[in-house]
C-alpha cells in the first residue's frame, strides 16, 4: 500500500523512464536540497565532539588505511615494528604469508584511503601526522553513516511525504548508535550500514520502476555490506532471494553476479593471507574463550536474544526505543506477501537478529550500548515508513517521547563515553557478564554521572594534520 501523499514521491524517485510533470520535477529538486542539508547537518553533528571514539578493534583498520596511502600496502609490519605492543592485540595477527595484517576486512581501509587521499594530495592533511589515522577514521565513518542516512531518507520517501521521510531519517541517524558508535570510528559497521542502505533504495522499488542500473546497485550495496562484514551473510542472503522473488530472474542474476564479483576476490585474498577463504574468522572461538570468558562461538541463547533488546546496558530498545516504530510495519509486510520487498526486509532483520542473539559475545565487548544490531538498522527503514503512512494521536505522542529519549541517549554516548569507564569498573564486563543486567549501575546513568569526556576535541590539534617534527612517520 502507498498513501495518496506518498505516490508523487514514489513516481518521482522510482520511475526513471517517465516524463515528469513540472510539479514532480520541483518535488525532486526539493528532495535533493533536503538531502544535501540532511547530509551536511549530520556530518556536523557527528563531528561536533571533535574526536574519534576508538576501540581495540578499530586500530588496525585505520592504520592499514594509512599504510595503503603511504606505501601502497595493507601490511602492518612497519606499524607493529614502531609499536611492538600491537603484536599482542587480537586485531593484529601475523598471517600465513609472514606479514602482520588486520584480522578484519580490508574493505573499510580501502574506503578510508579513498576518502583521505584528496585531503592529503591538496595539502590539507599530512597523513604522517601522529593523529592523522584518528582523523581518517572519524571522517570516513561519519561520512559513510551520514550518506547511509540520506539514502534511507530516499528509501522512506518512496512511500512517505517529505517531512515524515526526514523524520524517519533523523530518527535513524540521531536516535540510534549510528551517532554514538558507528559514526565515531572506522571498523566494519559504518561500511556495512552504507552498503545495506545503498542496496535497499532500489530494492524497495516496484519492478516496473526499476532502471537498468537498479540490479547493479542492489548487488553493489549487498556486496559492500558482505565484504565489509561477513557476519551479515544471513541478511544478504535473504535480500538476494528477495531480489529473485520481487524483481525477477534477470535482475536477480545481475545482482548476484555483482555480489560474487566482490566476494570472490576477497576470499582469494583471505586464502593467500590466512590460508582460509573466511580470513581470521575461524579464530574467533579461541579469542572469545580467552578474552570474553565464553564457550562455543554460537549457541541459541535466550539470554543473547533478550540482551540484544532489553539489557540495561546493551539493549537496543533501552538505548533506542524509537526503533519500535518499525514494528508497526510488520503487519503490512505480512499482508503484502512474498512479492513485497517489505516482507524480505523483515525476514532479513529476523535472520540476522537470531544469528547475533546466538553469538557468544552478543554484547559486543567494550562499547557504548548496542553494537551488532546497528548494522541492520537500514532494514528497519522501509518497515518504519510503512508504519508511518497512517499515524494516530497516541502513536504520534509515544513516538515523539521515544525519539526524544533516543536522541538524548545517543548524544550521551557521543559526548561522554568512555569517560564513564563502565566497561572496566568495578570489573571487566567481558569477564563479569552479570553486569550486563545491572539496573542500578547501567551505562547510561553512569555516563550522566561522570559527565563530558575530557577526550572531546582531541582532534582540534596540530598533530592531527601536521607532523610535529621530521621523522615522525
Amino acid at each position: 500500500m502507498v498513501s495518496a501523499r506518498g505516490r508523487p514521491a514514489l513516481r518521482a524517485i522510482g520511475d526513471s523512464t517517465a516524463i515528469l510533470s513540472p510539479a514532480l520535477v520541483r518535488e525532486r529538486r526539493t528532495d535533493r536540497r533536503a538531502a544535501v542539508l540532511l547530509f551536511a547537518g549530520l556530518l556536523s553533528i557527528y563531528n561536533a565532539n571533535g574526536r574519534e571514539i576508538p576501540s581495540y578493534d578499530s586500530q588496525p583498520t585505520k592504520l592499514a588505511a594509512r599504510e595503503l596511502l603511504l606505501r601502497g600496502t595493507l601490511r602492518l609490519d612497519r606499524v607493529v615494528a614502531a609499536t611492538p605492543e600491537y603484536a599482542t592485540r587480537w586485531g593484529f595477527i601475523r598471517a600465513t604469508d609472514g606479514s602482520y595484517r588486520s584480522v578484519y576486512s580490508p574493505v573499510p581501509s580501502l574506503v578510508a584511503a579513498a576518502v583521505a587521499w584528496p585531503l592529503w594530495k591538496v595539502g590539507l592533511v599530512d597523513i604522517r601526522a601522529p593523529r592523522a589515522p584518528n582523523l581518517i577514521a572519524k571522517l570516513t565513518a561519519s561520512t559513510l553513516i551520514a550518506g547511509a542516512v540520506v539514502l534511507s531518507f530516499f528509501t522512506a520517501r518512496r512511500t512517505l511525504p517529505r517531512h515524515r521521510a526526514l523524520l524517519v531519517a533523523g530518527a535513524v541517524g540521531l536516535g540510534t548508535g549510528l551517532w554514538s558508535t558507528a559514526s565515531q570510528t572506522l571498523w566494519q559497521t559504518e561500511t556495512a550500514v552504507f552498503g545495506l542502505a545503498m542496496a535497499l533504495l532500489p530494492f524497495g522499488a516496484r519492478r516496473e520502476d526499476l532502471s537498468a542500473w537498479s540490479p547493479i546497485v542492489i548487488g553493489l550495496g549487498l556486496g559492500i555490506a558482505l565484504t565489509a562484514r561477513l557476519q551479515l551473510a544471513p541478511a544478504v542472503a535473504c535480500l538476494l532471494v528477495g531480489t529473485w522473488m520481487t524483481k525477477g530472474a534477470r535482475a536477480a542474476l545481475v545482482s548476484t553476479a555483482v555480489v560474487a564479483a566482490l566476494i570472490v576476490p576477497l576470499a582469494f585474498a583471505y586464502s593467500r593471507w590466512f590460508g582460509n577463504p573466511l580470513g581470521a574468522l575461524p579464530l574467533t572461538q579461541e579469542v572469545n574463550s580467552r578474552i570474553h570468558a565464553t564457550g562455543a562461538t554460537f549457541a541459541l541463547s535466550v539470554e543473547g536474544l533478550r540482551g540484544l533488546l532489553i539489557s540495561p546496558s546493551r539493549g537496543l530498545l533501552i538505548f533506542s526505543p524509537v526503533v519500535l516504530v518499525a514494528a508497526g510495519g510488520v503487519r503490512q509486510a505480512w499482508n503484502d506477501g512474498w512479492r513485497s520487498p517489505l516482507r524480505w526486509c523483515a525476514l532479513a532483520l529476523v535472520a540476522q537478529y537470531l544469528v547475533y542473539g546466538s553469538y557468544a559475545v552478543w554484547w559486543g565487548g567494550h562499547t557504548y550500548g548496542p553494537r551488532y544490531l546497528l548494522e541492520i538498522l537500514p532494514l528497519a527503514v522501509p518497515l518504519a515508513a510503512a508504519a508511518l503512512q497512517d499515524v494516530g494521536t497516541f502513536t504520534r505522542f509515544a513516538g515523539t517521547a521515544a525519539l526524544g529519549w533516543s536522541v538524548v541517549v545517543a548524544a550521551t554516548g557521543a559526548f561522554c563515553y568512555p569517560h564513564d569507564t563502565w566497561n572496566t569498573h568495578p570489573s571487566d564486563v567481558d569477564r563479569d557478564h552479570a553486569r550486563l543486567w545491572a539496573i542500578t549501575d547501567n551505562q547510561i546513568v553512569r555516563c550522566w554521572r561522570r559527565g563530558l569526556s575530557p577526550q572531546n576535541f582531541a582532534l582540534v590539534h596540530r598533530a592531527t594534520v601536521r607532523r610535529i617534527a621530521e621523522g615522525n612517520d
